[in-house]
Parts: structure tokens; sequence; C-alpha cells
């Protein structure tokens, strides 16, 4: 549901707004029919009263459908990304998050830090989801400082990518090793790699 329907917003109130409109005054309605698992097995997308998207591949509609019809919540749970204290969360959003992660680092580093910010999940899928980013990090971050976002081509699988590429350099303890020298064999190996501080 949420990959279909979601997106961020840049105006959150004025969403609202037109969110509580009735009728064809509420643009940001829609439909969303649940997979039956006999005949779908995903669901998809529809607008009020029953007209499915020509995009979608399902043509046919019954009428024990189930449905979820979401207004405001289409983007209201995004925003919980950007402003976790809306449902009682004390904690920083993601752009607060980045901003006092970077804030821990030497001085000289923040203005590379700040350009080069990399963004992955799922999430990062929403529409409207980069725009905000940038707008609510840019708020927070002296203009003197530029402000660059990447999104990986593949932003759900990007992280496991790098750890995978990491581990490959990795000193590694086979078993019969640790069978032959105990524990004392990891120490000796990561910290000759200089993983860690003995």
């Amino acid at each position: 549901v949420k990959e279909d329907v979601c997106y961020v917003t840049r105006d959150f109130y004025g969403d609202m707004e037109v969110a509580r409109r009735k009728g064809e005054g509420n643009t940001i309605v829609q439909e969303y029919v649940l997979p039956d698992y006999t005949t779908r097995r995903r669901g998809f997308v529809r607008q009020p009263g029953g007209v499915a998207p020509k995009t979608s591949a399902v043509a046919t509609t019954t009428t024990d459908e189930q449905c979820l019809r979401l207004s405001n919540e289409r983007f209201s749970i995004p925003e919980i990304l950007f402003h976790p204290s809306d449902i009682g969360l004390s904690q920083m959003g993601i752009p607060e998050a980045i901003v006092h992660s970077i804030s821990q680092t030497p001085k000289e580093m923040h203005p590379h830090l700040y350009g080069n910010i990399l963004v992955v999940g799922g999430n990062t899928l929403f529409p409207g989801f980069y725009e905000r980013f940038v707008a609510e990090v840019r708020k927070l971050v002296p203009d003197d400082y530029d402000v660059g976002m990447c999104v990986p081509k593949d932003p759900i699988g990007y992280s496991w990518q790098g750890g995978r590429l990491a581990s490959d350099n990795l000193p590694q303890v086979s078993q019969a090793e640790y069978k032959e020298h105990g524990h004392s064999i990891c120490h000796r190996k990561f910290v000759k790699a200089q993983m860690w501080e003995p």
C-alpha cells in the first residue's frame, strides 16, 4: 500500500486542507483495492467510485473487494520521517539527525559531508522525497555550505551491496584457526588489519 499510494508533500497543511474537502474537491483521496490472493496477488489503486486507472493491470472489479480509502494518510505516514514528534516520538527527523551527525565531526569536514549526503532505503522512493529532503536539510545548514544529496539507482539494496563489498576486504578467521588459537586469533588478525584499536 505504502509503495503505491504514499508521497512526501512540500506543503503539509495545504494538502491537509485539500484532504478535508468532500467530493471532487478532494484531489488527494484514492482507493486501494487489497489483493484477494485467489485472482490477484497484488493490490491496485483506483479513483473513488470504482474506476481502476488505465495503467492498472487489473481490468475487472467485483463487489466483494476490500478497499482502503486513503486521503491524508497518503502524505501523513511519510511525514513521520521528517517530524516523528507528530506521533509522540521524541526523536529527530532524518534531516535533523544528519545535521546532528555531521556536527559531531571536525569542522573542516563539514563542507565535504554536507556536499555528499547519500540517502538509501525504500522510503527514498516516495515521490517528492528528494525535493523535500534537500529543502529541509538546506534550512538547517549554514548558507556557506553546499548541500548535495545522492539517491542510488537501487536505494533498497545499496546498503547491502556496500556491506558485501566491505566484507570482501575484511580479515577472516576460519573455524580451524579459531579451534587452534582461540579468541586471540581474532584479536591478532583484526588489530593487524587496524579495524579497531587494541
